[in-house]
């Protein structure tokens, strides 16, 4: 297949959204999808709240989806999105791509923005790789994310038990060595539904702030992005328990704590989890309700509905990214 631009399908890059959320002290929200009604929702609730948009894709999820539908699906979002008379950016990026070869397609295929996630490499290695990928992607004009430290949880592949905080000190000389255009890093998130093993009533910890002041003191004005950042809404894991499902003690980064990184140097924050918690609640309910349901469009329509209006609160409540399109 011959290789596209994202300039084609009517994508940006991220600089320039970067540059702006950085001076105004809010963050781009990166919703991850897999499937038609999530990309829905999410370009629903991003027209109406008038915020840019960072549509992510995990390895996984472009398998799941056929990478060549995945193109006219982000072209289709972008129309869809002008049918509705909006006018934001959209961003296709892909989220935690962990080979030089899989960024190379993506970009090759589309893509206006990669992640290269050399974090669980040891540190040369990680600058190396990361380096390499973000020569190929500037010759292009795509963006690129890097990532210093290693979040907790389950990404698709990329997998680490432990989570290992940024080093503030490593930050500067990664950046300047490789290039990159932001930077993931680790101050206490991670991926999945269970973030933190708290008992009931606890509160989680803190994230790291003392390390993302750090950061922003060492390199100024440089956009960070904050991985694994759901706050795994409690009204939809009890939902979901109270319709047959079984996601016990699941805790998400509190809302305050995504507010107050918002308003710092982080401009890009990642929401995957929530969105999942959210239609399968929803999911969930409809076939409880209707057990005689099996009309997809019956279950799925209600799901997509209540993702827009997470999506809009995330985007007006949490991320501030409301009204900046």
């Amino acid at each position: 297949m011959a290789n596209v631009s994202y300039k084609e399908l009517g994508l940006v890059n991220s600089k320039e959204l970067f540059e702006k959320a950085v001076k105004g002290g809010y963050a781009i929200p990166a919703y991850n999808f897999n499937n038609m009604e999530q990309l829905q929702a999410i370009i629903i609730g991003c027209v109406e709240t008038k915020s840019p948009v960072i549509l992510q894709v995990s390895s996984g999820a472009r398998k799941y989806a056929n990478q060549t539908l995945l193109r006219f699906m982000a072209m289709g979002a972008v129309q869809m999105m002008k049918d509705m008379g909006g006018n934001i950016p959209i961003v296709l990026h892909l989220d935690h791509g962990d080979t030089f070869e899989l960024c190379k397609s993506c970009i090759d295929t589309g893509f206006s923005s990669v992640m290269i996630d050399g974090s669980h490499h040891p540190y040369e290695k990680n600058v190396e790789l990361t380096k390499q990928v973000v020569q190929y992607a500037h010759d292009h004009d795509v963006t690129v994310e890097g990532e210093l430290g290693v979040l907790a949880g389950i990404e698709d592949d990329v997998s680490s038990e432990v989570s290992h905080y940024t080093k503030p000190e490593e930050v500067e000389d990664f950046v300047k060595r490789t290039g990159v255009d932001s930077l993931a890093i680790s101050i206490g998130t991670s991926h999945g539904a269970y973030k933190f093993k708290v008992k009931p009533g606890e509160e989680p910890p803190p994230l790291r702030f003392d390390i993302l002041e750090e950061v922003e003191r060492r390199i100024p004005g440089f956009p960070i992005v904050l991985h694994g950042a759901s706050s795994v809404i409690p009204a939809y894991v009890d939902m979901i328990n109270q319709y047959g499902g079984k996601i016990d003690n699941a805790v998400g980064v509190p809302v305050y704590q995504l507010r107050k990184a918002a308003a710092s140097a982080v401009c890009k924050i990642n929401i995957d989890s929530d969105g999942r918690l959210a239609m399968t609640a929803m999911i969930r309910k409809a076939f409880a309700e209707n057990p005689k349901e099996f009309d997809p469009r019956k279950y799925l329509g209600p799901a997509r509905e209540e993702l827009v209006k997470m999506i809009k609160e995330k985007n007006e409540q949490v991320l501030g990214s409301a009204g900046k399109a």
